[in-house]
C-alpha cells in the first residue's frame, strides 16, 4: 500500500480521522475518543449520522437497508455481520433501519427491502435488491470493486 492516508469517520463520536492506508489492517483508533475505527460489526446509520459516516468515510461503505418486520432482511443480517467480520477494513459495513430512520430512507428512495447500496465519497455507485449468501454477496462485493 501506499503512504497516502485515508479519511474515515469514527462510529462513536463522528470524528474524522486520517488513517494512513497502511495501518488500516492494524487496528487503527480513533485520534478523538480513542474507541476502535472498526470492530468487525456492522455501524447502526441513522438519520444524524448518515451524512458523516457515509460522506466523510473514503472507503467504500455498503449500507444493508433494512426492516424489524422484514423475513429476508432478518434472514440476510448474519450475513452481513459475516461480511463486516470478514472484509473490514477493505470497506466500512452500516445498516440503516428504514423504519427508525425514515428521512434518509426516503432520500435514498428505497422502495424495497433488503437493498444494498454501495457508496464511495459520499456518492453512490451501485445497489440491489435482495438477500443473498455470503458467497453471492462476498462476489457482489468483488464485482462491484469493493473488495479487491
Amino acid at each position: 500500500m501506499s503512504n497516502e492516508s485515508i479519511e474515515i469517520a469514527c462510529p462513536h463520536c463522528l470524528a474524522v480521522n486520517r488513517v494512513p492506508a497502511a495501518r488500516l489492517t492494524q487496528q487503527p483508533q480513533c485520534g478523538r475518543c480513542g474507541k476502535p475505527l472498526f470492530d468487525a460489526h456492522p455501524v447502526a446509520l441513522t438519520d444524524a449520522n448518515y451524512s458523516t459516516l457515509v460522506g466523510r468515510t473514503q472507503l467504500p461503505v455498503v449500507v444493508d437497508c433494512w426492516a424489524a418486520w422484514c423475513g429476508p432482511c432478518r434472514n440476510f443480517a448474519p450475513v452481513f455481520e459475516q461480511a463486516a467480520a470478514q472484509f473490514e477494513p477493505q470497506a466500512r459495513f452500516a445498516k440503516l433501519d428504514t423504519e427508525a430512520n425514515q428521512a434518509t430512507a426516503a432520500m435514498l428512495g428505497i422502495r424495497s427491502i433488503p437493498t444494498l447500496i454501495v457508496f464511495r465519497g459520499g456518492r453512490e455507485l451501485t445497489r440491489m435488491s435482495g438477500a443473498m449468501s455470503l458467497p453471492q454477496f462476498g462476489q457482489w462485493l468483488h464485482q462491484q470493486g469493493v473488495l479487491a
